[in-house]
């Protein structure tokens, strides 16, 4: 069985409508797949309704999370997503997408880089804007030749357009998400081209709190940090995923290029009361 647990739509900063993104799911061969837009839950709708037969679907988000001045990103699987005080950080969040992003291209135009908000937001249609939106406008300027150029080198956390945006403490993300019915995963911890990552320490913490687990096989992750990330969750009794953290033709990563032991998938599942999987023959 073939599970990728972190994938992106046009309704956050994928390319793939959702619809999309399921049919393509299902002929990369997965049999489950997760729809983890950012801070969003509207995309679910359209990916059941176009889920092929024999594809199950796992409906997520992968929400803005921030400790000690550090980002991070908490997957969060099936829970409910009428439950209103969850539902009312996811709002706050988006709302401050678009100042975010107007602040991101004010200071690239500072640096000389003649990026609009216009060609931005086009970009980003009826998506939640981000940075891979301003980086997509960036290739197509010829400023930088890929989306992860544009983050090493102007767009991560130390780069010199970065805007911070409200985020949520990750201790309160798993407190509403586990009041949700959800389950928590936090995503790529050790991506350390994205910009600072989250200390040890504070992952114990947040294991402590009731995280469920953590992503070690990413693209993100080389051998060294996956091995190092599978001991770590083993000390800290935390399940391991791996996945995709597919968007379309924004990034490089395949769907199911990474994927979650069936066995792990099977306990997110026997955990989550919020929600439950649409079914296919992945169960």
């Amino acid at each position: 069985m073939r599970i990728d647990l972190h994938t992106h739509s046009t309704a956050s900063d994928g390319t793939d409508t959702p619809a999309e993104l399921v049919r393509n799911a299902a002929a990369a061969g997965l049999d489950v797949v997760a729809l983890t837009d950012h801070d969003t839950v509207a995309g679910h709708a359209e990916a059941r309704a176009a889920r092929p037969e024999g594809l199950t679907l796992v409906t997520g988000a992968e929400l803005s999370c921030r400790i000690d001045g550090v980002s991070l990103h908490m997957l969060a699987y099936l829970f409910d997503p009428e439950e209103p005080e969850l539902a009312r950080e996811r709002e706050l969040v988006r709302d401050d997408r678009v100042p975010r992003a107007q602040g991101m291209i004010a200071k690239l135009r500072d640096l000389g880089m003649p990026v609009t908000w216009e060609q931005v937001a086009g970009i980003a249609g009826d998506g939640a804007v981000g940075r891979p939106h301003i980086a997509t406008a960036l290739m197509e300027l010829g400023v930088v030749r890929s989306v992860d150029e544009a983050f090493t080198t102007l767009l991560s956390s130390d780069g010199p357009a970065y805007v911070e945006k409200h985020e949520l403490d990750p201790f309160d993300a798993i407190r509403l998400v586990k009041s949700a019915g959800g389950v928590t995963v936090m995503a790529h911890p050790l991506a350390v081209k994205r910009g600072r990552c989250v200390p040890e320490s504070a992952m114990a913490e947040l294991a402590a709190a009731g995280m469920d687990g953590i992503e070690v096989d990413h693209m993100d992750h080389d051998a060294p940090t996956r091995a190092r990330l599978r001991s770590m969750a083993a000390d800290l009794g935390l399940l391991t995923t791996g996945s995709s953290d597919y968007h379309g033709s924004r990034k490089t990563c395949r769907l199911g290029e990474y994927t979650t032991d069936p066995e792990i998938y099977g306990e997110i599942v026997r955990r989550a009361t919020g929600a439950f999987p649409v079914p296919g023959t992945g169960g």
